[in-house]
């Protein structure tokens, strides 16, 4: 029985009801996968790669994955803070090299690592047309690892872009973390939040990882649900 490890940031970690109703992608993960697939999740808020590494939470998958096992490593939102030494990475070099960290945590166990790009954030103009975005650089520099280290790839990205213009800026505040004032404890006076999640968003980016397994085949798509569908 393969357990899936996930090494991320906020868009993946796991909430409880002080930050409801904010909910991970590696949350809800699991309504994807076959029952006997367990989910670890160590994904938490804020880290980067850079910070992840150096508050030593590497060492707690490594202690537990073992061969035939999964690390999902999905990163970028908070390697890009340029303001932030703790946790910036420039994309093509240390972003790279960290990535390539994680991956060997995976080979080193007789694991299989997959790396995900960082999922898009609402970036709507004033016209309703999806910006460029904040994680161009990072994308092309997870493909590039993945290319060099020959890592299967999920482009989240890419497939959150295309969920994002599909719905449009309206439906999509659904998604995302926008609530109104009054409603939720956890959040008394609202917010307006285009990088967090609803259960409704992690479910949905969930299903495009889920999608990005499937087309991988394999022990990938092994992975999912026998209902599944691309």
């Amino acid at each position: 029985m393969a357990t899936i490890f996930w090494a991320g940031d906020s868009t993946v970690q796991y909430n409880d009801i002080t930050t409801y109703p904010q909910t991970g992608i590696g949350q809800v993960f699991h309504l994807f996968v076959k029952p006997e697939i367990k989910v670890e999740n160590h994904a938490k808020n804020g880290r980067s790669t850079k910070s992840f590494i150096d508050e030593s939470r590497i060492p707690a998958i490594y202690d537990r994955i073992t061969q035939g096992d999964f690390l999902f490593i999905q990163f970028g939102h908070n390697d890009e803070k340029i303001q932030d030494p703790d946790r910036y990475t420039e994309p093509f070099s240390e972003f790279c090299v960290n990535l390539e960290k994680f991956v060997n945590v995976a080979r080193n166990k007789k694991a299989f690592p997959v790396l995900i790009t960082p999922l898009e954030r609402r970036c709507f103009d004033e016209k309703g047309i999806l910006g460029a975005g904040e994680h161009s650089d990072y994308v092309e520099a997870m493909k590039r690892t993945a290319a060099r280290l020959n890592v299967p790839l999920v482009d989240l990205n890419g497939k959150s872009r295309q969920k994002l213009m599909e719905v449009g800026p309206q439906a999509s505040k659904g998604l995302y973390m926008h609530l109104p004032e009054g409603k939720y404890p956890s959040h008394p006076q609202g917010l307006a939040d285009n990088t967090h999640l609803q259960y409704e968003g992690a479910v949905v980016y969930a299903g495009c990882i889920a999608r990005g397994l499937w087309e991988l085949g394999g022990i990938y798509r092994e992975l999912l649900l026998d209902g599944f569908k691309e």
